[in-house]
């Protein structure tokens, strides 16, 4: 092969970057069809933050550059062929079928019955998003006209020209008739969420993408700062219909209340903080696993409803929740399990938490049998429900997984900010007037810390050797882990935070 052999091969195999339209025209052309980043994002197999910065400049590279160009032409076509055509002076318009009765007439790209899971039939026309004029569809949760070329032009313009039919039009085609009212339901989780319900979070992480033009770390750190207002929307949201109301500012007991302007009050969490004392003779490799969203699955815990009420007596009523005053049994498995109240060397009575008490009394119970039942002093308590904040701890957890499926690193710190710090400044704090729930507070925080202190008893009873047990989310073992717990970014799973090596080797001969 000669030298321009060589070179000819070269220029044979060298592929030529497809050409794309300015990065304004890109952006005019997706919302031009009304559609969202986040639509776009799922067929192009990228995240939202992805198209935003092509949106803003960056150009995408390889396979996906090919896709997305396509995408674009095909777009530009659509959208010419959509643009009304000048007619003619002196020519009759064309007749067309008249459409059904209460419906509006759908242009050839979509419809609500095309198997477009972001559009439904409206029952009667609402304002358009876009333009304020009657629409009979929703795109995405929000009213928008199908057809760019009806937004914008009141819908008299778009039907006075139109010549009156010459004959009564044929019966239209008969439907099996809508429920609800054009309302569609689609699955969140393991509820049902109308269509019409906005989606709070997509809405935010897009209006903030496009605020900051599709600046990634920018749009993060606005999305984060506005995240405990944003909670409480979106709190109030999936409260909507809940069959309790919430007290957000009740009265609360002493106990409950900072004895002193930078000081805790006089609630125990239990929070772990246990190593074990002693291993075997040996070197041993210990893995360090991070539990994924540990306030996040706490959400799931038994609240207290209302105002709390005072009680005595060593009667635990499992309707109720709140905080108890209690004396803690004797624990004697420290040596390799953590102490469910958590590492205190005070003796004597101490307040803790509902999860806490729950905890110690099915340890107590004939299945574990692990430790006397504590004696309950005194309790305030009121009637309570485990799934209080279900739908907003459910509505977290789908964005959660959707953006860890997409990539979507925006959504992601955004909806960790949003559980994070509802939990965290749902007490006496001036980032959060909404809610004043420091009894809330805290048996979530113990929910969490009760939730590592089963994962730990887990792993040893699978026989893994428990090392370590730290705040919400920190488990060391030695052994076979991943036989016990999934491994992924989950709520359910976990994640390897670190690997080390503990023991020393033990010498031939020697006894073990």
């Amino acid at each position: 092969m000669t030298d321009f052999d060589a070179i000819d091969a070269l220029l044979a195999g060298a592929r030529q970057e497809v050409p794309l339209p300015p990065a304004g025209e890109r952006r005019a052309l997706r919302e031009g069809l009304n559609l969202s980043r986040t639509q776009l994002a799922r067929a192009l197999e990228v995240s939202p933050s992805t198209v935003a910065g092509w949106e803003s400049g960056r150009d995408p590279s390889g396979e996906v550059r090919e896709k997305y160009a396509y995408f674009l032409k095909g777009a530009r076509t659509k959208l010419a062929a959509a643009a009304p055509a000048e007619q003619p002076e002196q020519t009759e318009p064309e007749q067309t079928e008249p459409a059904e009765a209460g419906t509006d007439q759908p242009p050839a790209h979509g419809s609500g019955d095309d198997g477009d899971e972001d559009v439904v039939a409206l029952s009667a026309p609402q304002p358009c998003v876009l333009c304020g004029q009657p629409a009979r569809h929703q795109v995405a949760g929000f009213p928008q006209h199908l057809d760019p070329a009806h937004c914008g032009t009141p819908e008299h313009t778009r039907t006075a020209h139109q010549a009156p039919p010459t004959a009564p039009p044929p019966a239209p085609a008969r439907r099996s008739p809508r429920t609800g009212g054009g309302v569609k339901v689609v699955p969140a989780g393991r509820r049902l969420k109308t269509a019409d319900d906005p989606d709070l979070i997509a809405a935010a992480v897009s209006a903030a993408l496009d605020q900051h033009g599709g600046d990634v770390e920018a749009a993060t750190a606005a999305l984060v700062r506005r995240a405990i207002p944003d909670a409480m929307a979106l709190l109030d949201q999936t409260r909507k219909g809940g069959r309790y109301d919430i007290v957000a500012h009740p009265w609360l007991p002493d106990v409950l209340r900072k004895q002193t302007s930078r000081g805790p009050d006089q609630i125990w969490e239990a929070r772990p903080k246990w190593t074990r004392a002693e291993l075997p003779p040996g070197e041993y490799e210990v893995t360090a696993l991070d539990v994924n969203g540990a306030y996040l699955s706490a959400l799931k815990t038994h609240l207290p409803l209302g105002q709390l009420e005072h009680s005595t007596g060593d009667r635990h009523d499992r309707r109720r929740a709140g905080v108890h005053l209690i004396t803690p049994p004797a624990w004697e498995h420290d040596a390799y399990l953590p102490n469910p109240i958590g590492s205190r060397d005070e003796p004597g009575p101490l307040w803790v938490t509902e999860p806490t008490l729950r905890l110690l009394l099915r340890l107590s119970g004939p299945k574990y049998g692990l430790c006397d039942p504590p004696e309950i002093h005194e309790s305030w308590t009121s009637g309570a429900t485990e799934g209080l904040l279900e739908k907003f701890r459910v509505t977290l957890k789908d964005a959660r997984d959707r953006a860890i499926a997409e990539n979507d690193d925006v959504t992601l710190e955004y909806v960790k900010a949003m559980y994070s710090k509802f939990v965290s400044t749902m007490g006496e704090s001036n980032y959060n007037r909404e809610l004043y729930r420091t009894d809330w507070m805290h048996l979530i925080r113990s929910q969490a810390f009760a939730n590592l202190w089963w994962k730990a008893h887990r792993a040893y009873d699978e026989g893994l050797m428990v090392v370590r047990a730290m705040g919400t989310d920190e488990l060391h073992v030695i052994g076979e882990w991943r036989a016990v717990f999934p491994e992924g970014r989950g709520v359910s799973e976990v994640k390897v935070k670190d690997v080390y090596t503990v023991g020393t080797p033990v010498a031939a001969g020697q006894d073990v």
